[in-house]
């Protein structure tokens, strides 16, 4: 399944409303905008909110909307027949609440201590966030866990200002880097693994198995990447992600 088909079944509006949403928290939370990521969370609630009524009903609004009591409207999606997931009526409306309370009473005016609680806040934000994300889109298509948390991290947008493209073609603009970083950088301009011939080509890197060697396997030791020698595929790790990001604030 590619990430345009996560939530193929709500209308385009609900479903960019969603996935905007979603996009926007961790974009700010990336860029340490902590309050700005809490702000967002409300406007995910009100679209995946509109999305499992939706469900419920048998049929989709053509954008998000708040209800006028969210929390009462969420509880009452406890009453719902036994038919329905629980997925779908206790536990993401729970989900719901809880990311709620923090959009509306905590992240403003906090002061003192050695960890900024707005970075708490932001923290528990973005990961309630991918944890509805995946388990709506699980329920929507009756994937696994690990199969709809890894579709959600594909629809996360990555903007790399250092990255050029066009079609299949890219470019690192920024001069004096190494290759290790441009090959980072392209990395994080993709969601989800990319092939090796691509990336060589993108680098324009004069030998393929010296790229192989200095390159490639030791960032794959270092748990940077997650190099597919056999299938000849590269994928970022978490790890990758965060040099990478470090050098897009960088540069």
């Amino acid at each position: 399944m590619t990430p345009g088909e996560a939530l193929a079944a709500l209308p385009d509006g609900l479903r960019d409303d969603i996935v905007n949403a979603f996009n926007r928290i961790v974009s700010n939370y990336r860029e340490h905008r902590w309050e700005p990521a809490e702000l967002n969370g409300g406007k995910l609630c009100e679209g995946i909110y509109t999305a499992i009524t939706g469900y419920v009903d048998g049929q989709y609004a053509d954008r998000s909307s708040k209800p006028r009591d969210i929390v009462r409207a969420c509880r009452e999606l406890e009453q719902k027949p036994s038919s329905v997931p629980r997925a779908i009526k206790v536990q993401i409306p729970r989900m719901l609440l809880a990311l709620y309370e923090i959009r509306n009473n905590r992240g403003v005016g906090h002061a003192g201590g050695d960890i900024d609680p707005n970075l708490m806040d932001a923290t528990a934000v973005l990961y309630m966030s991918k944890w509805l994300m995946a388990e709506l889109v699980r329920v929507f298509h009756d994937l696994t866990i690990e199969e709809a948390t890894s579709l959600v991290e594909s629809l996360v947008e990555r903007e790399v200002p250092q990255v050029w493209a066009e079609g299949n073609r890219k470019r690192v603009l920024s001069p004096g880097l190494t290759w290790k970083q441009k090959a980072l950088l392209l990395l994080l301009s993709e969601n989800g693994p990319v092939r090796e011939s691509d990336l060589v080509e993108w680098l324009e890197h004069p030998n393929v198995a010296r790229f192989r060697r200095d390159i490639l396997r030791p960032a794959h030791k270092e748990s940077l990447i997650d190099y597919e020698e056999s299938a000849l595929t590269i994928r970022l790790l978490p790890p990758g992600v965060l040099q990478a990001e470090d050098l897009v604030r960088l540069v």
